[in-house]
């Protein structure tokens, strides 16, 4: 049950549990029929008594009561146990009093409202928790190590600081180390991010779930094989989710004090009333006093609004996994974006084409094309889409970590990187392409350099757009990414973003959200699972497109459907409004209290009056939280 209304605990709902109850339709939800069934006895004993049937309503009524209080009061009492006092409670306490003063009626009433509300919490607040442990799949379960001059197959989990690692083509690295022997590219898209691969030679470190695209490498282990960066993004994204579980919502922020409180007051009407020597009146008047205080509307204000506003927002590809996350989500004033997947397309493309004299674009990629065909190698693929042409091309070698070479039309073409091959004539040229944010890749023809290509993982459509448009809402932006400044800073400055911290690795990211949220609320955008620690440190985590890493739609609080980031703004326009709806519900149900308490204290309106007064307050609060179901269009075209 949830914890804003006091009567469960959220954290004992947990895996495979919540994903079965996410699954499962309404009408085969317990915790869904319960409260429908105890307003269908309610709205039978209303008919039975409106025919005159008093008993068969007043049966049906204590039906609909103790199914409604089933949902909320075993919870309550817990609680009550543990030194903790919720809504739950003084509910618990209004409907026994109702009872008490022979108001059968209006306490089937109270727990109907209430159970019904905590339903609609609830599911507000289910999510879908997926297998972070998902993240350690990235880990093989073996790997291949010297011993002896020998090579020998050990569990992963057995690895220690110092071994030898052997890492094979194709092969992961099972634990974080430094590369002693052979040179290769590493897909390390898994940890950074980063969609185009990093060359790697002896000394260079390592991380754990990083692929071997191309030649053998001897790494040594720099960490174990149970306490390596993997482990660390597991145990940095639990921890913060933990964290962020704890944070008390705005309806529990305002029940701490009003329980108690209006607990106090009817302990002392009750007590001075016995004093005074006509008990019978003022208990009746302390039992009544505890109804009036019942937060009935407010109980309701902040669940329907949540759930419309989540619902809502559903239609527009927002998908919002809690009520405790919509309410943070209005409050946020600083957005924090991953670069690759995010910002970026996630799919690199030839941007740029410099050629000596002689030679035309065409040849060029014609010519590189032919043999990255042959290559698994990520920027093949994009100079392949870019080329008009592939020819055919013979006798083509690859060397690890540097580049590949062949015979295309009798001449002999090399294509590889800059520390690799002599750039030549164009050296201040590709300079400048490098300071563009493109990866670079030299073109030799019969060993002269006759063409540089530039390949650069491109914006998304849109971004300075959606950029201009948060800071007119208010809201700063920074960019994190795990990729080198130079490429970093171009794509900002393209984007419209002066704030930009590269070369970050996962717990990095993390450090720089809580660093950023000491100023105000934040948020964190991404995709990956190199994401997951900063997703989850934010006040609000949002995983940018359905299709993301499990780790990132885990850690998240959000998560959009698509990768159109004019979402992103639309978002927090709908988070705001429907923040503001929330706060009108809880003034107006705390006004309702404030007003009835002196009125029930003093005898100016009796118990069944009170109930009336709160069921205007609930209609009222209803029809105001409907509007959070509005959406507004789109303002971009």
């Amino acid at each position: 049950m949830s914890a804003a209304c006091g009567c469960g605990d959220p954290e004992t709902i947990v895996g495979e549990a919540a994903e079965q109850e996410h699954e499962r339709p309404w009408w085969r939800d317990r915790e869904i029929m319960i409260p429908v069934c105890s307003g269908v006895a309610l709205g039978i004993g209303l008919a039975l008594e409106w025919t005159g049937a008093e008993t068969p309503a007043l049966v049906v009524f204590w039906i609909g009561l103790l199914l409604g209080a089933s949902t909320f009061t075993p919870g309550a009492i817990r609680k009550l146990f543990k030194g903790k006092l919720g809504i739950s409670l003084l509910m618990t306490i209004s409907a026994v009093g109702a009872v008490i003063l022979g108001y059968v009626e209006e306490a089937a009433a109270l727990a109907f409202l209430y159970s019904i509300a905590e339903a609609l919490e609830d599911k507000a607040m289910d999510r879908a928790r997926v297998g972070l442990r998902a993240l350690l799949s990235l880990v093989p379960e073996t790997s291949t190590i010297r011993r002896g001059g020998e090579s020998v197959e050990i569990a992963a989990e057995d690895l220690t600081i110092g071994h030898l690692m052997l890492i094979r083509p194709g092969e992961r690295i099972a634990t974080d180390g430094i590369v002693r022997t052979g040179r290769s590219s590493l897909d390390t898209s898994a940890i950074t991010g980063e969609s185009i691969p990093v060359e790697v030679e002896p000394g260079d470190a390592v991380s754990a779930g990083a692929i071997n695209t191309a030649g053998a490498l001897e790494v040594e282990a720099s960490a174990a094989g149970t306490d390596n960066s993997l482990t660390t993004i597991v145990e940095l994204v639990e921890r913060a989710q933990t964290e962020k579980g704890n944070r008390a919502r705005l309806a529990d922020r305002i029940a701490r004090p009003l329980v108690p409180g209006v607990l106090i007051l009817a302990a002392l009407v009750a007590v001075i009333g016995a004093l005074l020597g006509v008990p019978q009146l003022w208990i009746t008047r302390a039992l009544v006093v505890l109804v009036a205080a019942s937060p009935c509307a407010l109980a309701i204000a902040v669940p329907l609004t949540v759930v419309a506003a989540i619902g809502s927002a559903s239609k527009f590809g927002v998908i919002i996994k809690s009520g405790a996350a919509f309410e943070r989500f209005g409050t946020i004033r600083h957005v924090a974006l991953d670069k690759t997947g995010t910002l970026t397309r996630n799919e690199p493309t030839v941007t740029a084409v410099l050629t000596a004299d002689g030679v035309t674009e065409a040849q060029v990629l014609a010519w590189a094309a032919a043999l990255e065909q042959h290559s698994t190698h990520p920027l093949a693929s994009a100079i392949t889409a870019a080329a008009p042409g592939v020819p055919a091309a013979e006798d083509v070698t690859e060397q690890a970590g540097h580049g590949v070479e062949g015979t295309v039309d009798g001449a002999r073409i090399t294509v590889g990187s800059p520390r690799w091959l002599d750039s030549g004539m164009l050296g201040d040229q590709i300079t400048g392409l490098e300071e563009q944010g493109m990866t670079v890749v030299i073109v030799h023809r019969d060993d002269v350099p006759v063409a540089a290509i530039g390949v650069r993982d491109e914006l998304r459509p849109g971004v300075r757009e959606v950029v201009h448009t948060l800071a007119a809402q208010g809201i700063g932006v920074t960019m994190l990414t795990g990729d080198n400044p130079r490429t970093a800073r171009a794509l900002a400055a393209q984007a419209g973003i002066g704030d930009v911290r590269a070369e970050l690795r996962p717990e990095d990211k993390a450090a720089a959200i809580r660093e950023l949220g000491r100023k105000g609320a934040v948020a964190m955008i991404g995709d990956g699972i190199n994401d997951a620690p900063a997703l989850a440190a934010a006040d609000v985590g949002i995983a940018m497109g359905a299709t993301g890493s499990d780790a990132a739609i885990e850690s998240a609080d959000l998560a959009f459907t698509g990768h159109d980031l004019h979402l992103i703004p639309r978002a927090f326009d709908h988070a705001r409004r429907g923040r503001r709806i929330i706060n009108q519900n809880i003034i107006l149900s705390l006004l309702i209290i404030t007003a009835l308490l002196p009125l029930a204290l003093f005898g100016v309106l009796g118990l069944a009056a009170v109930v009336f007064v709160h069921e205007i307050a609930e209609v009222i609060v209803i029809l105001n939280g409907l509007r959070a179901a509005r959406t507004r269009k789109e303002q971009h075209t």
